[in-house]
């Protein structure tokens, strides 16, 4: 008897130190026990970064026929999304892929389609994803950000999700980045008491309380005024903030709220987290009723 298969749609979300992968329902929702996740050494060669990739992907994908299989990820940038071409240099991070047709690698270790491999901006799918879970209505402008080792921007309105960019917009004697980013929060602990801070969270536990109400605060202002030029720019009505950093954002939302000259801005913390991305990343797809009208 011949086999029959169904269409699989499956998520991905690349970061500077993993990969995350996962099957979506039709309806974007992540298959929680599809969900694999790798560490992956970003710094390392083109080969053992492909091959680590392949293989997350390729457990996810099983034994699916691989003309059925469609693959949206989620790439930080700059990345030629449409070809599928990396532009990563200099990040500390995939320095080796740069230049490197990473779609078409990727169609030919995993025998898929080059037609069923979409990729979309990491901070844009991640705000996808949240508009999705939160079932924001349309007509509503939402901003968001995602922080983390890096600063991710990106705007939302009709259904349409765009990443704008803004984390080299200058900030003081340098860009925003710089200030809204872990490595800020590491700079300036060191700064203040010449002792390493591992990541954001562990600030949490510090047992000196000045010096933690001051990161945090200096922290809120930073985001609190590149959110309310942000808001402003876009005629946001809603922000959403996402990413490792968001975790503690009840440490720095009064701060940030009093930065934002629109009182009746709502900000919601991620709801997703790990997972709106793989949401966002496979909501490309959206629209389209079977693999063919995807072809090129």
């Amino acid at each position: 008897m011949k086999k029959e298969f169904t269409e699989k749609l499956i998520g991905v979300d690349i970061g500077g130190s993993h990969i995350t992968v996962a099957e979506l329902s039709k309806s974007n929702i992540v298959k929680e026990e599809t969900l694999r996740r790798e560490k992956v050494n970003s710094l390392g060669d083109s080969g053992s970064i492909l091959t680590t990739w392949t293989n997350v992907i390729k457990d996810v994908i099983g034994d699916s026929n691989p003309d059925f299989v469609k693959i949206g990820i989620a790439m930080p940038g700059p990345f030629d999304y449409a070809e599928g071409i990396s532009y990563i240099k200099g990040l500390n991070k995939y320095d080796s892929l740069y230049g490197m047709n990473i779609k078409s690698l990727l169609s030919n270790s995993l025998s898929l389609p080059e037609y069923n491999i979409l990729f979309r901006n990491d901070a844009e799918a991640f705000l996808h994803g949240e508009v999705i879970a939160l079932k924001i209505p349309l007509e509503l402008k939402v901003i968001g950000v995602t922080l983390g080792t890096g600063l991710g921007s990106a705007r939302s309105v009709n259904g349409k999700t765009e990443d704008v960019f803004r984390a080299v917009l200058p900030m003081k004697d340098s860009i925003a980045e710089e200030y809204i980013s872990t490595r800020w929060f590491q700079r300036r602990y060191m700064e203040l008491c010449g002792r390493s801070l591992k990541n954001v969270e562990a600030l949490l536990c510090e047992k000196d309380e000045g010096l933690k109400n001051k990161l945090f605060f200096e922290f809120g202002t930073h985001l609190g005024l590149f959110l309310n030029d942000f808001a402003k720019e876009e005629n946001a009505d809603i922000i959403i903030v996402g990413g490792n950093i968001a975790k503690c954002l009840a440490s720095f939302k009064e701060v940030l709220g009093s930065c934002l000259e629109n009182k009746k801005l709502t900000i919601y913390q991620s709801t997703l987290w790990e997972y709106a991305a793989l949401t966002g990343a496979g909501a490309i797809f959206s629209g389209f009723e079977s693999l063919n009208l995807v072809k090129k």
